[in-house]
């Protein structure tokens, strides 16, 4: 069962540490099956329940997953690993257009804005105990959800959108609970729900967003929350159209327990409308906008709303850890958003530009890709590595779609923020030519 190796300890935390140092050294391989708790307490001398302790507190880490009567197994990816590192090292010389940041010429100069909140700072410095929120952002976000047909909620501040859905989610969810992700879908969440715990439920995605008859197989099969991005999808670009919301608003409100988190992944850099879902089903939901795509991902802000009782326990475990977000930074996002530092119809232009220009000198090469909204691009391919290594090889970086998926066929991610006009056609060409002829050029669902 485990080969060679021997699990060791007499305590809990003795076993699952032997456990867990031995998937990090290749030890134990993804996939390899667990003794029987019982079996495993017999074998070292000990009552059962240390062992399922032990086992417990793997879960919990996401280094093991349990199926029931059918055993433990180490995940197939232990979440140690993150997808993060599932790249091709670009040499140099080569155009890297994988790494999916913003186009540095379109965010905002900072010095004003950091200065302004510096001056602030300055002249009343921030203490213990005062208000977490600036209350000048926090008027202005909830503006922002009104005018976005956003319920209405009290709002809270995070740093960054995926440290608001993790606080969102581990409120609400205990370990070994299922969580219904998108896929593909935005790497980081994919290894953030087992880091937590959890188990991730792949849902199929088209360019209008999740599919509402995956979202329902999710839901009848017991996931607790599932996580919808509504725009400017990472990494396909979907965005959730008004005749998809209608149809998940439909699946959602048969399932008032459900906790719905929707990120605007979108916000500040898209043109098209968001269509919001959230208050369909009636139970727990947040609502997630971050500045990091449109002001730049160094300004760790994110503004969230939700029902009462979501955000209030979002503030109050925040309140255990870091206790707040910088009021610094808060400051400087409220300069930059009331001096109008970035015009988001221009960015969104830009972008789309540049990203749908990509998409059609694809298709007019017979090669069927997708970019609804947002910086990137997502290109079906059979034979993800092949193609990852011959676009090096013609001097283009892109992302392996093994970063972004689960159960969906592989693909390659383009970003098309660096991107001038002159480069697309030999962008085209490279990816035609690194496909080939056959299959992998023709249209279908990506999920």
């Amino acid at each position: 069962m485990l080969g060679e190796y021997r699990i060791s300890g007499r305590r809990a935390s003795e076993i699952s540490a032997s456990v867990e140092r031995a998937v990090g050294e290749g030890e134990l391989e993804p996939g390899q099956l667990l003794p029987p708790m019982r079996e495993l307490a017999a074998q070292l001398g000990v009552n059962p329940n240390t062992v399922a302790s032990a086992y417990r507190t793997l879960r919990e880490r996401g280094v093991i997953e349990t199926a029931g009567r059918r055993g433990s197994r180490i995940r197939a990816r232990p979440v140690s690993t993150a997808r993060e590192s599932i790249r091709a090292d670009i040499p140099e010389g080569v155009r890297d257009l994988s790494k999916g940041n913003p186009d540095t010429a379109l965010l905002p100069p900072l010095r004003d804005a950091l200065l302004y909140a510096a001056e602030r700072a300055d002249a009343t410095p921030g203490l213990y105990g005062e208000e977490a929120r600036d209350p000048e952002l926090v008027r202005l976000a909830r503006a922002d959800f009104d005018a976005a047909g956003v319920p209405d909620g009290p709002v809270a501040v995070a740093s960054g959108s995926l440290d608001a859905i993790e606080r969102v989610l581990a409120v609400h969810l205990k370990p070994g609970d299922t969580v219904a992700v998108e896929d593909p879908g935005w790497g980081a969440m994919l290894d953030l729900v087992p880091a937590l715990g959890l188990r991730a439920v792949p849902v199929a995605v088209d360019d209008e967003g999740p599919l509402p008859g995956e979202v329902e197989r999710a839901l009848r099969g017991g996931a607790r929350a599932v996580v919808v991005t509504a725009r400017a999808q990472n990494p396909t670009g979907a965005a959730v159209s008004a005749q998809r919301a209608v149809a998940l608003r439909e699946v959602l409100a048969a399932h008032p327990s459900v906790l719905l988190v929707e990120d605007d992944h979108g916000h500040g850099i898209v043109d098209l409308p968001v269509h919001v879902l959230a208050g369909a089903g009636g139970g727990p939901w947040v609502f997630v906008r971050s500045v990091s795509k449109g002001y730049g991902p160094d300004l760790r802000v994110a503004v969230l709303t939700g029902d009462a009782v979501t955000v209030d326990r979002v503030r109050g475990r925040q309140r255990l850890g870091p206790g707040w977000v910088s009021r610094l930074l808060q400051r400087a996002v409220v300069r930059l958003w009331t001096t109008g530092a970035v015009d988001a119809d221009v960015v969104a232009r830009s972008y789309g530009e540049r990203r749908d220009a990509l998409v059609s000198a694809l298709a007019e090469r017979g090669v069927r890709a997708h970019g609804r909204s947002g910086m990137n691009v997502w290109v079906p391919v059979a034979d993800e590595t092949g193609v990852v290594a011959r676009m090096l090889y013609a001097g283009w970086g892109v992302a392996p779609g093994a970063r972004f998926r689960m159960a969906a066929g592989p693909g390659v991610r383009v970003t098309v923020s660096t991107l001038d006009a002159g480069e697309i056609g030999a962008v085209a060409d490279a990816v035609a030519a690194a496909i080939g002829p056959g299959p992998e050029g023709e249209g279908r669902r990506y999920g």
